[in-house]
């Protein structure tokens, strides 16, 4: 059985631990991570081999012990009709007030997990990995208004993703087990 730590791991295995940030992509200041704890769900992504074919992916950070932040992603997919999982741990990479942190499924290689733009209230966060080919739009809520999905796009844009192989992720599937 494909488990999403799985391809978690080959993906991240290839980046070797790469905390860079994208052209043009600059992380939100004043972040706070307590009010960033908690459920979000993945309402758009770029396509890529460690979530293909997912639908109904979350996203659930807690604070750890050593002061960084447990990671649980969890997706169903439709051709293993099973929900799959990948647990994982992020921290800082600088200061706390800065949305940049690292984040690892497989022993010592991170990537970076960008946050560069956040509701006012941390209802809704536009993440990018160390590059143009990682993007999300995450939300605390299963759906999301069409005009933050519009500003999503016009900004990723604006800063340089392609768009081409953007996906509404589908939220529909009968939550349970999950």
């Amino acid at each position: 059985m494909k488990s999403l730590k799985l391809l978690f791991l080959v993906s991240l295995t290839t980046l070797f631990g790469c905390t860079s940030k994208p052209d043009g992509v600059e992380p939100v200041n004043n972040f706070e991570l307590k009010p960033y704890l908690g459920k979000w769900y993945e309402v758009a992504r770029l396509d890529h081999s460690f979530e293909r074919g997912l639908s109904n992916v979350t996203a659930e950070y807690e604070l750890r012990k050593d002061g960084g932040v447990t990671v649980i992603n969890r997706g169903y997919s439709d051709e293993e009709q099973a929900w799959t999982q990948a647990d994982g741990k992020a921290y800082f990479v600088g200061d706390e007030n800065t949305g940049h942190l690292k984040v690892s499924f497989f022993g010592p290689f991170y990537s970076s997990y960008i946050v560069f733009e956040l509701g006012q209230n941390y209802d809704y966060a536009f993440v990018s990995g160390f590059n143009h080919d990682y993007l999300w739009l995450l939300s605390r809520t299963p759906t999301i208004d069409a005009a933050t999905i519009e500003r999503f796009k016009q900004v990723a844009k604006s800063k340089g993703f392609k768009l081409d192989e953007l996906i509404l992720v589908d939220q529909t599937q009968s939550t349970l087990g999950n």
